[in-house]
């Protein structure tokens, strides 16, 4: 059984949380903790399969807890759990960049996690967090140093760019992990990118847009929130909405985007198999697929469908710099990656593939 220590201040609330754990025959709660000086009093001195961690706690939060372990280099598979409030999206990103791999919200009564539903997710989400590669201690951020790594690329890219033709479109799928690697490859994006850059990052409704602010910030080239009817232009890059399904189409002569309720496909809404299967009828000479971080197979129907009508090239991310190697690894086994690199040649190889303005 895999071993896991829950972290929350709410007697109540590590009662309920850890009778979810103990119900699923491959769990087993090991220690609890009131907050988080306890929780890295444990994690200096016990290894644990995984972290189910709650953020507003007395003596050290959840956040500060994760700011020690990466300064202190102590590696954990964090599950991040906490009542949703009005900056909980902000704080869930806040986390997921420290090193969380995931996050649920618990409902604010702790009673209500005793439903089917909350139980279900719950599991799942933990089964991915518990089976993930442990976080490294690299960068969190875009440095100084990839700028200049950044310009050094683009001036080769400068003299490679004449000999990439035609009208392309990026589309890159990502989940478990994804948030961190979109981090490491849309801020290394000149504004200048020869294409559009479509998003299906697997998120619920209400964070994509706090996504698409930060790496915004971070960022040379544009990215936003794709709403209904926007213009898919190049050198921009649009991220799909929680909850719903993003699909890419032709209207009054141009890319538009376009958002479907269809249910949700893989377990997952949005999904990216929707997104590659709207490319078909497009008027792109090239889709550049990218597969990144993430648990389960969404991409690959997608991408297969895709192929039967339009000129592909598919990048999966290497297995050891996936958070969880599913997606990728689906696309891989499947025959139709054409490139397997690690992270942080991503940003690169989408560069030489579309070329710069």
């Amino acid at each position: 059984m895999k071993k896991i220590l829950v972290v929350d201040d709410s007697a109540l609330m590590r009662r309920v949380l850890c009778d979810i754990i103990n119900s699923d025959s491959g769990f087993h709660v090991e220690d609890r903790a009131v907050n988080g000086l306890e929780a890295l009093d444990l994690l200096s001195r016990k290894t644990y399969d995984a972290v189910v961690l709650d953020v507003n706690m007395p003596q050290m939060n959840g956040l500060e807890l994760l700011k020690e372990l990466h300064d202190r280099k102590i590696a954990a598979r964090v599950m991040m759990a906490s009542t949703d409030t009005r900056e909980g999206a902000k704080i869930t990103l806040d986390a997921l960049e420290l090193g969380a791999l995931d996050f649920i919200h618990k409902p604010n009564n702790a009673m209500d996690c005793r439903g089917d539903e909350f139980k279900t997710k719950m599991l799942s989400i933990l089964t991915t967090v518990a089976e993930s590669r442990v976080p490294s201690f690299r960068s969190k951020v875009y440095t100084a140093e990839d700028v200049k790594a950044s310009k050094k690329m683009l001036e080769l890219v400068g003299k490679h760019t004449s000999t990439v033709m035609g009208n392309k479109v990026v589309a890159i799928a990502s989940s478990t992990g994804g948030p961190k690697a979109l981090q490491s490859v849309i801020p290394r994006l000149p504004r200048n990118l020869n294409a559009p850059v479509v998003i299906v990052q697997h998120m619920p409704a209400g964070f994509t847009a706090s996504l698409a602010e930060r790496l915004n910030t971070l960022s040379e080239i544009e990215v936003k929130e794709a709403a209904e009817g926007d213009a898919v232009e190049s050198g921009k890059v649009y991220i799909a909405k929680g909850g719903k399904h993003l699909n890419v189409v032709c209207s009054g002569g141009r890319h538009v985007i376009h958002y479907s309720d269809e249910p949700s496909r893989e377990g997952v809404k949005p999904c990216a198999n929707y997104m590659y299967e709207s490319l078909r009828d497009s008027r792109y000479d090239q889709v550049v697929c990218v597969v990144m971080t993430g648990m389960g197979a969404d991409g690959t129907q997608g991408i297969r469908n895709l192929k039967l009508k339009k000129k592909i090239q598919v990048i999966a991310q290497e297995e050891s710099t996936c958070a969880v190697y599913g997606m990728p690894k689906s696309v891989v086994k499947a025959g139709v990656a054409d490139q397997i690199i690690p992270l942080e040649q991503v940003a690169q190889e989408i560069i030489m593939n579309v070329g710069v303005k």
